[in-house]
């Protein structure tokens, strides 16, 4: 049976969770590693990123989640989901991300909160789909086995390296069940 867990430390977990109830997939928010144990898949939402970082190593979820996704979990991490599962996040000394996907990050790349913006992507494969980019980072670099699905102004906006799916956009914000229909279409 299909559970996914949200990790509910901090962000726009209630967005997702809401959006997979409507849809009626199991879903629960996760705030501990026992939580964790009990998912089949995890979304690490929208947030503040320097702030979900330390609440997953002081609550112990950064060490469990690496080994979950290592041992094929899928996963899926949108805006600071992508930048705490990123390898590398460019100029960034105050935490240490995730490294579930061979991907270099920027924060906040496109500016401000004043400067989000939405617009058309077009997803290798599955179609187009509206892009909603609020303080959105930019992926700078990928690696050999990454692959790139959707683009923005010749930047990956959303790619794929095995069981990890990160997207630097919020499908969440506007109920579309686009994003989460990749993640549950994962092997599991």
């Amino acid at each position: 049976m299909v559970l996914v867990g949200v990790l509910a430390l901090q962000g726009d977990f209630r967005e997702h969770l809401a959006l997979l109830k409507e849809k009626f997939i199991p879903a629960i928010e996760v705030r501990s590693i026992a939580d964790l144990q009990k998912c089949t898949c995890l979304i690490i939402p929208g947030g503040e990123s320097t702030t979900i970082a330390k609440l997953l190593e002081t609550s112990g979820l950064a060490k469990e989640i690496k080994k979950r996704v290592s041992k094929g979990m899928p996963f899926y991490g949108t805006c600071a989901g992508a930048i705490l599962a990123a390898k590398k996040v460019a100029g960034e000394k105050r935490f240490r991300p995730l490294g579930l996907i061979d991907i270099e990050i920027g924060r906040n790349a496109y500016g401000r909160q004043v400067d989000s913006f939405e617009t058309g992507l077009d997803v290798k494969g599955h179609g187009r789909l509206n892009g909603i980019f609020i303080r959105a980072p930019v992926i700078r670099k990928i690696g050999k086995e990454v692959e790139v699905l959707a683009e923005f102004e010749g930047h990956p906006v959303l790619v794929c390296e095995g069981n990890v799916l990160v997207g630097t956009f919020h499908p969440e914000t506007e109920k579309n069940f686009f994003m989460h229909k990749m993640l549950l279409g994962m092997d599991m």
